[in-house]
Parts: C-alpha cells; sequence; structure tokens
C-alpha cells in the first residue's frame, strides 16, 4: 500500500488535490485503488483514460475484441493504426502514453462464468463497459457475490443510462431488470446505431462514479494512511438510475429499491453460484427448434447468375437503405413482414436480408408463426457479407 505521493505525482495530480472533498488523502485512495474496465468500446474509451489521467493506480482490462474502423467513430481510445489490433492491446498503450505510473492488466478474454470470479476478485471496483444483457448479469451476480461495487453503464441510439449496483448498499442490476427481453427485441448499436458522442458521455459518468466510490471509502479496500482526513466522496449513483436523451438534451433521474424478492441480493436468495449467461438471455437455441436455412453471399451470386427465380427481401429501414441498396431487392420492413406476408410468392424461394443477418432471422421466424408455406433462405452475414465477398463496389457499414 502506497502511503505518500511523489513529487511528481503531487505536480501531476495538483488540479485534485486542491479540492478538499478528494485532497492528499483521495489522491492516494486512488493511487491504490484497482478497477476493472469490462470493455473497451464506446463506454470503457472515456472510462479507461479518464481514471488513467485521475491516477487510478491499477486498471484492469477485460476484451476479446479486434479494432474495426468502424469503431473509430465514437472509441475514441483506439486510433487508425489500431485497426486490426486487439483492443486492450491499443487501449493500454494509450493509458500508458497518457500516464505512465499506472498498472494496466490485460485480460485478453471473453468473460464467461467459468472466469469472471476470478478476474473481478483482484479488483474493488468493477466499471461496466459492455453491450449484451449476458455480459451485463454476468457482471452483475459475479459483483454481488465478490462485494464489489459495479458501475453500470449502457447507450443505445440517442439515449444512456448509468447508475451504481452496489448491492451491500442497494439494489443489484436483477432489482431492476429481473429478466432480459426476448432476444432481437433490444437491436445492438451494430443494428440500431449509436450518438457517437453519446458512449463519451455516459462513460464519463460511469468514471466519476469510479472516483466517487474510491474517494469516498466504498471499496472494499479504502484504508487511509494514520493521520489522513477522510475525504467526503459525495453521492453516489446508488440506489438511483440517471436517464440522459442526448438529442432532447435531457436528464431524468428515478430513485431505485433494493427488489425484496431479487433471487440474487433479495430476503431469499436463490443464486448462489454463477449460470449459463446465454441460456439466461434466451441466445442458446432449444434442441428441438428448427434452424433457419441460410445462404451464403457467393452462393446467392451464383443462383443469381444461372436466373434462378429468387425474391430477395430487404427487412431494413428506408434510412437505412440509404446507405447501401441490394439490386432486385423488395422491400418489407421487419415490423411489417406478417401484415404484408400476402406480398410474397410462396412458390419461389424467398432470401431474406439486412445488414448482418440478424434481423433477417427473426423476420423469417415471425413468418414461420404465421405458417407462411414458402421455402425461406437467410443471407448469412447480411448485405455486408455480399460488399466483401461480391460487389466490392459497395460499402460496408
Amino acid at each position: 500500500m502506497f502511503t505518500a505521493l511523489t513529487n511528481p505525482e503531487i505536480a501531476r495530480y495538483s488540479r485534485h488535490l486542491l479540492l478538499p472533498e478528494i485532497g492528499v488523502a483521495g489522491q492516494l485512495r486512488l493511487k491504490n485503488a484497482r478497477v476493472l474496465i469490462v470493455g473497451t468500446g464506446g463506454l470503457g474509451a472515456p472510462l479507461a483514460l479518464y481514471l488513467a489521467a485521475a491516477g487510478v493506480g491499477t486498471l484492469g482490462l477485460v476484451d476479446f475484441d479486434f479494432v474495426e474502423e468502424s469503431n473509430l467513430q465514437r472509441q475514441i481510445i483506439h486510433s487508425v493504426r489500431d485497426v486490426g489490433r486487439p483492443k486492450v492491446a491499443s487501449a493500454s498503450d494509450r493509458i500508458k502514453a497518457i500516464n505512465p505510473h499506472i498498472k494496466v492488466i490485460t485480460h485478453d478474454t471473453t468473460l464467461t462464468g467459468k472466469n469472471a470470479l476470478e478476474i473481478l476478485r483482484d479488483y474493488e471496483v468493477v466499471a461496466d463497459g459492455t453491450d449484451n444483457f449476458q455480459t451485463r448479469y454476468l457482471v452483475n451476480d459475479a459483483c454481488a457475490m465478490l462485494g464489489i461495487p459495479n458501475v453500470y453503464g449502457s447507450i443505445f441510439q440517442f439515449e444512456g443510462q448509468s447508475s451504481v449496483f452496489y448491492a451491500k448498499e442497494g439494489p443489484c442490476y436483477r432489482c431492476l431488470f429481473p429478466e432480459p427481453p426476448p432476444p432481437g427485441l433490444v437491436p445492438s448499436c451494430a443494428e440500431g446505431g449509436v450518438l457517437g458522442v453519446l458512449p463519451g458521455i455516459i462513460g464519463t459518468i460511469q468514471a466519476t462514479e469510479v472516483i466517487k466510490l474510491i474517494v469516498g471509502g466504498k471499496t472494499p479496500h479504502a484504508a487511509l494512511p494514520v493521520g489522513e482526513t477522510e475525504p467526503d466522496g459525495g453521492k453516489p449513483l446508488i440506489g438511483r438510475l440517471l436517464l440522459f436523451d442526448a438529442w432532447r438534451m435531457q436528464f431524468r433521474e428515478l430513485k431505485l429499491t433494493k427488489d425484496p424478492r431479487c433471487p440474487l441480493c433479495g430476503e431469499n436468495r436463490t443464486i448462489t453460484g454463477l449460470i449459463d449467461y446465454e441460456q439466461f438471455c434466451g441466445l442458446k437455441k432449444p434442441e428441438t427448434e428448427k434452424p433457419v436455412a441460410k445462404i451464403t453471399a457467393t452462393e446467392l451470386k451464383a443462383r443469381l447468375d444461372r436466373g434462378d427465380p429468387l425474391q430477395i427481401i430487404d427487412t431494413r429501414e428506408p434510412h437505412e437503405r440509404a446507405i447501401v441498396k441490394f439490386p432486385t431487392a423488395k422491400i418489407i420492413p421487419l415490423g411489417q413482414m406478417t401484415r404484408r406476408m400476402n406480398e410474397l410468392d410462396p412458390a419461389i424461394d424467398a432470401v431474406f436480408i439486412c445488414k448482418i443477418g440478424q434481423r433477417s432471422i427473426f423476420a423469417i421466424r415471425a413468418l414461420e408463426r404465421a405458417h407462411y408455406a414458402g421455402k425461406m433462405f437467410n443471407l448469412q452475414d447480411g448485405i455486408n457479407a455480399w460488399a466483401r465477398e461480391v460487389d466490392k463496389s459497395l460499402p460496408t457499414y
């Protein structure tokens, strides 16, 4: 444990030291702190940058992904030269460039029920920058079991939200969302889009909450050197959900309370260990469910070249088709699919397309439930695959 700041650190963090709410004692807590950031994308980027600049002594980064060009619109910790690199490696380099005093521990892996407790137990605060429900529930459950505060953030299009789920002092994520939404009901940012600055705003709010928790002594290992005065720590978002609408520039706040029936942190707990989160979120298909027939971009091209009779159904919205159009496709957005089913010819094979081949699966499933009798195929990996493999003059997005 560090008991003093060096002269270079005093110079670096002088603007913190001048704040009575932080001071030397608060800065020492930051120096001794260990924070894990789950995800180094849109939310993880400002989290990592600001926590490094603030002097958090040890930053852990969990991510299995690689930097892509489409990330650069919002994931400001990465740059053009990092495209193709592991995100944790790119983020680590940037953190060290900002603050060489910071120790960075990279976990280039997917966080799962098998490794989450082992990874998280070495940290005293976890900041959740993920973009999927299975990892959010996993992080929440692991934090509750380890007694660690979970600084939560999520974003979609123009809206974001943030809170601190700390089962020791307030509600957990399951108290707010006992069950995940049905698969496909909430599109990802890759499908629905996101305003580039939005994760910067929400991620910076998360970084603020992390700093307040550490400075205020709400972390499990927040001892102070002998003789130091206890810092204030402010009012963290424990028991509150902050909602932000960037398009209208509005903030709202909801009060959250612990659910006494919560299976994780309530009075009669039934969750005592980490579970299969993909199954919990409905991502594992029942063995009895018939798989959707698929066709690759090159296979579709071959059938079109042969002159096979096909009806190609574009399930995307009008503003998305303005980015790139598929030739000869019939336009039926996903939400209109079943009521416009009579526009399809069951005697002709139908190929359904979208951006990455996910919404088109839901379109096929909806038609199956409506007892559409024709043969249906899903264009694997969507129109992006067509642009990569067949018509390279088209953009991917």
